[in-house]
C-alpha cells in the first residue's frame, strides 16, 4: 500500500460548505459530491490551515486523495476553510419544487424554439466528453455565455425564459432537472444578451443540492421558498447596470 503523503491541499474546482453536523464537498469539475461528518470535518479544518495530512486518519486522507479532493504537494501549503453553511429546516422532498407534476403554460412558438434549442445545448455540452468532465464544461459554457451579455435580464424577462425552458423541458427527451434548466435558462437570455446569475447551492437535512437563476436584485426566478433554503456555493454572471 503506497504511503500517504505529508502534505496536500485542495483544489480551487473544489469548495467544502460546513453545516456543523455536516461538511459537504463539491468537485466543480467532476460533480463529485463527498460528505464529511463532524470527526471528519474537524480532521478537514485542521488541515485547511497548516496543509499537513499527520492530522487527518490515514484512511480519511486516502479517500480524500483518490477522489481528488486533495492534491499532493512538496510542502506545507493552507487551504482556503470551508464556507458556512446557512440554517435550514429539514426536508424530506414535500417543500421541493413539483417539477414534472403539472405541464407549464403554453409559451409562444419562437421562445420555445429558443428554448428547446438552448435546453439542446446543454445536452450537448454535457455529452460530448467525459461524464466525469460534464461540470466543468457546463460551468465553462456558462461563464463563456454571460461575458456576452449587456444588461441584466429584467424579473419579468428572467420569468418569461424559465418558463419558456419549462414549457420546452416537457416534450424534450434528454434530462431535464434543475442544472439542465437552469443553464438553459442562462444561455437563453445570453443569446439575447441579457445577464442573469446562475446559482447552484447546497442544503442540509438531508444534503440535497439545487441549480437556480436569480435576478440583478438577488432573487430567485419563478422558484418555491425552499429555494431560500441553499446556500450558494458556486454563482457565474456577475451582475449588469441596465441600459436604455
Amino acid at each position: 500500500m503506497p504511503e500517504t503523503p505529508r502534505f496536500a491541499t485542495s483544489p480551487g474546482h473544489v469548495h467544502a460548505v460546513d453545516f456543523g453536523h455536516v461538511l459537504v464537498l463539491i468537485d466543480y469539475r467532476s460533480g463529485l459530491v463527498q460528505c464529511l461528518l463532524p470527526v471528519a470535518a474537524l480532521q478537514w479544518r485542521d488541515a485547511a490551515r497548516t496543509g499537513c495530512l499527520a492530522l487527518m486518519a490515514p484512511e480519511l486522507a486516502t479517500c480524500l486523495l483518490t477522489a481528488g479532493l486533495l492534491l499532493p504537494t512538496p510542502a506545507p501549503e493552507s487551504w482556503p476553510a470551508p464556507i458556512s453553511g446557512g440554517p435550514a429546516p429539514a426536508s424530506w422532498g414535500g417543500a421541493e419544487h413539483p417539477a414534472g407534476v403539472d405541464r407549464p403554460p403554453a409559451v409562444a412558438c419562437r421562445s420555445r424554439v429558443k428554448a428547446a434549442g438552448a435546453l439542446a445545448s446543454v445536452f450537448a455540452v454535457k455529452r460530448v466528453g467525459s461524464a466525469r468532465s460534464a461540470m466543468l464544461r457546463i460551468t465553462t459554457t456558462l461563464r463563456a455565455a454571460a461575458s456576452t451579455c449587456r444588461r441584466a435580464a429584467t424579473p419579468a424577462e428572467a420569468h418569461a425564459a424559465v418558463l419558456a425552458v419549462r414549457y420546452a423541458g416537457w416534450d424534450f427527451p434528454g434530462r431535464t432537472a434543475c442544472l439542465e434548466e437552469s443553464a438553459a435558462v442562462t444561455l437563453f437570455l445570453a443569446s439575447r444578451r441579457l445577464a442573469v446569475t446562475w446559482c447552484h447551492g447546497v442544503a442540509p437535512d438531508p444534503v440535497r443540492l439545487h441549480a437556480w437563476i436569480q435576478t440583478v436584485d438577488g432573487m430567485p426566478v419563478a422558484e418555491p421558498s425552499s429555494t431560500l433554503a441553499h446556500t450558494p456555493v458556486l454563482t457565474i454572471g456577475a451582475p449588469h447596470r441596465h441600459r436604455p
